[in-house]
């Protein structure tokens, strides 16, 4: 049996459909491209290469995106973005005031914080969906550098806040699975850190500095670092400007490169017809800094920065 075209059809008819579906579904797709807001807490370094990470990803993609200050944002600034991505602490207490539901992805945040206090200020009672990319390390990768680095350390000393007590446990965990044992202190509240610092250092191989900000900030860190280097306890920090400022090694993301992972993880959660974003991440992307005189001085011979960063596992 010979098959022949539908009476009145032309041959092509087909083809002409199959084109027009094609031109529809392209058009479509270009419709779908979203609008995302970038908050920044402020218009400073770290900020900006945060966000010149994001728009290295970006920029390729059929996706439209702007900055906005934490010091300005407003509803109205946001409207019509499907997507809010904020850069730091301050930009998420901006946009957690403002009456929007828009799902909002949070860069460059601390871990504890984000599950302790973040989180529930952006998720208005489970209303807006809500995600993040942390600035801090992962425990297990810590102690990973902590035995490649200093392979004759036993003993890890940690200070924490009243507010991230209960991180010690997880800390534990991850330092007895390579090896290590925990030495941890809570700093009391309005406590001082030096006198809980010394009470910590006499009893510990290396200080492993985690990104809490009533423990290492601006105003004692030149003080800790002087302290540990009198009980000659090396630092390991958790970004390079601890490395520059008297931390033996860091491990740590950069703003760009959690930018990158932040415009990672918004291509895509904005594939479909509606934003779904992923599951909160440690950095994917890290590096290691040492500061190789703090490490003489110490009587410590490091490895290079790029042989621990291959053995780590980095990432390009």
């Amino acid at each position: 049996m010979t098959l022949r075209p539908a009476r009145g059809a032309p041959p092509f008819a087909g083809i002409l459909r199959l084109l027009l579906i094609g031109v529809c579904l392209l058009l479509a797709g270009q419709a779908l491209a979203a609008r995302i807001a970038v908050v920044l807490s402020e218009d400073s370094p770290p900020y900006q290469e945060a966000y010149q990470g994001f728009r290295s990803q970006l920029d390729p993609s059929p996706h439209g995106f702007y900055p906005v200050y934490a010091d300005s944002v407003s509803a109205a600034s946001l409207h019509g973005a499907n997507l809010v991505v904020t850069v730091g602490v301050r930009a998420v207490e901006a946009v957690a005031a403002l009456p929007i539901r828009t799902p909002v992805l949070a860069a460059m945040v601390p871990r504890a914080w984000f599950l302790s206090a973040g989180r529930t200020l952006l998720a208005e009672g489970g209303r807006r969906d809500v995600s993040a990319v942390y600035i801090d390390q992962p425990f297990e990768r810590q102690a990973a550098l902590i035995r490649l680095a200093l392979p004759d350390a036993r003993r890890v000393g940690v200070v924490l806040s009243a507010a991230q007590a209960g991180l010690v446990g997880e800390l534990d965990a991850a330092l007895r699975a390579h090896g290590l044992g925990l030495v941890p202190a809570i700093l009391p509240d309005e406590g001082r850190l030096l006198p809980t610092l010394e009470g910590v250092l006499p009893d510990v191989d290396v200080l492993l500095a985690v990104a809490d900000p009533q423990v290492f900030n601006r105003s004692t860190a030149q003080s800790a670092f002087l302290t540990t280097y009198r009980y000659r306890v090396p630092v390991v920090g958790y970004s390079r400007s601890m490395t520059r400022a008297g931390a033996m090694l860091s491990l740590h993301a950069s703003p760009e490169q959690i930018g990158r992972q932040a415009a990672e993880a918004v291509i895509a959660a904005v594939q479909g017809t509606a934003v779904r974003l992923p599951a909160p991440a440690y950095p994917v992307y890290f590096s290691v800094s040492v500061n190789d005189k703090v490490g003489r001085s110490l009587g410590y011979a490091l490895p290079a920065e790029a042989e621990l960063e291959k053995r780590m596992g980095v990432r390009p």
